[in-house]
């Protein structure tokens, strides 16, 4: 009985030993498989963010992500042109002149040949403005007082305009889409204005049915120091 009580504790003895070699063996191999993580690289950004994903796609797919990456550009390009042609030269925006006249200060002059209004002011200096002005058939000249203002003025188009153009409202209120822009100054009895516009990309050019188009800034500017009563030459 004794001998089969110590085989028995050989026995457990044995297999206690076994897996205590085994549990050894096993983090000896850990420790000699485990190698320590190097630094990781500087994180370094693309100026293209769609880079990095281009590189992970199938070969056959990044040529056609390239395209359409180049098609976009040009999109851009084009929209981008067609926005900065609609800018005005920068001769027609508002500056200070020399300006020899014997028209008083506060007197406008409107020189539709060269497409400038020119407000005269002391010491022979006058603000000059870039306009628009008559197309072609609409043209005139004359001289007229400032017989009222008025800001974002509403618009009823004339009867000859609604015979030449059926279907322009008959009506539209004051406002940014309005035709006749931020203000308004009225021409003597004449259906003329000097007005502001909501196609400032216009000025410089001889589009209108007469009246003397100006941007909306620009407008502005004139109405604050231009009283009614002031002359007006057109030429």
């Amino acid at each position: 009985m004794f001998g089969a009580s110590v085989k028995g504790k050989a026995g457990w003895l044995v297999t206690l030993l076994s897996a205590g070699g085994l549990v050894c063996a096993l983090g000896t191999t850990a420790q000699a498989e485990y190698k320590p993580r190097a630094s990781a690289p500087p994180l370094v950004l693309s100026p293209d963010l769609s880079n990095p994903w281009v590189v992970q796609i199938p070969r056959s797919q990044a040529k056609a992500v390239q395209n359409l990456r180049g098609s976009a550009k040009q999109k851009k390009k084009r929209t981008t042109s067609n926005r900065y042609s609609r800018r005005i030269p920068k001769q027609f925006l508002p500056t200070t002149v020399s300006y020899n006249t014997s028209h008083a200060p506060g007197t406008v002059v409107i020189d539709t040949t060269s497409r400038y209004l020119y407000l005269v002011q002391a010491n022979g200096k006058a603000r000059r403005y870039g306009v628009g002005v008559g197309r072609p058939g609409f043209e005139w000249a004359g001289v007229h007082k400032v017989t009222r203002k008025r800001e974002w003025p509403d618009w009823r188009p004339p009867a000859e305009m609604l015979k030449r153009q059926p279907n322009l409202p008959r009506y539209m209120p004051g406002g940014p889409r309005n035709p006749l822009g931020a203000r308004a100054l009225y021409l003597g009895s004449t259906l003329y204005r000097i007005h502001g516009s909501n196609e400032p990309w216009t000025i410089g050019q001889a589009v209108s049915s007469g009246c003397i188009r100006m941007r909306n800034e620009d407008v502005a500017e004139l109405y604050n120091m231009v009283p009614v009563g002031a002359k007006v030459y057109v030429r």
